[in-house]
């Protein structure tokens, strides 16, 4: 890939590693660092299947299409990640190599998106939320803040696929997502509950509970669980 920054984008004081594509009208804030094979504002599907059926495809034409997005300040993006047209993100996002953001999906202040996670769309990401590898999390989800969100974790939005109702899954503030679980379409995960690693949730966690197992049940408070991870970290 050529590097390619559009007349109408603003990225000053950013940094590029390699070659990058920034399309539109996207603003990038100072101190950010884009890395190679990076494309900020890739246009919708709809547009880009237009293209293609009228016979044309090029980085200008792609370029007149986008609406650019919106990047904060500080903000680390690693190699081969690309953000879609129509998103904002607040300062200090980093991602890991190969991260999907499509559009309409919205990023606070300091997120972390681990390698190879796909945010699918019309996905709203509060502040100081680690996702971690390989997580994918389809439109119409919320993610609240402070989350933690293991490793491969599913989630859905379509609780009888595949059909036209489309329901995403709400994660409460400070809430705590083990590696492998999977949460069905339009369930809620209360405020500090934490889900264990492979469980599989299918209705509503209160908040300050601990749930586990297929289908996942609730196992005991937070306040055990933080007891227990005292204890091993001082051990």
């Amino acid at each position: 890939m050529t590097t390619f920054v559009s007349p109408k984008a603003k990225v000053d004081h950013v940094f590029f590693e390699g070659s990058i594509c920034i399309l539109g009208e996207s603003v990038i804030g100072e101190g950010s660092l884009i890395g190679d094979g990076c494309i900020i504002g890739y246009p919708v599907r709809s547009s880009v299947k237009k293209l293609i059926n009228e016979g044309e495809a090029s980085l200008i034409l792609y370029d007149s299409i986008s609406s650019g997005s919106i990047l904060g300040r500080n903000c680390i993006v690693r190699s081969g990640t690309i953000i879609y047209e129509s998103v904002k993100v607040g300062d200090r996002l980093e991602t890991g190599h190969n991260v999907l953001i499509r559009e309409k999906t919205i990023i606070g202040n300091h997120v972390r998106i681990g390698t190879g996670s796909i945010l699918d769309g019309d996905v709203i990401v509060k502040d100081n939320v680690n996702i971690q590898s390989s997580v994918y999390i389809p439109p119409k989800c919320i993610i609240g803040s402070d989350v933690f969100i293991g490793p491969r974790v599913c989630f859905t939005n379509d609780k009888y696929p595949p059909s036209s109702r489309l329901q995403g899954v709400i994660v409460e503030n400070g809430a705590v997502l083990g590696a492998n679980s999977t949460l069905i379409s339009g369930i809620t995960i209360g405020e500090n509950s934490v889900v264990a690693a492979g469980a599989v949730v299918t209705r509503d966690v209160p908040p300050n509970v601990v749930v586990a197992g297929v289908p996942a049940r609730i196992i005991c408070n937070v306040s055990n669980y933080l007891e227990k991870r005292r204890i091993w970290e001082s051990s």
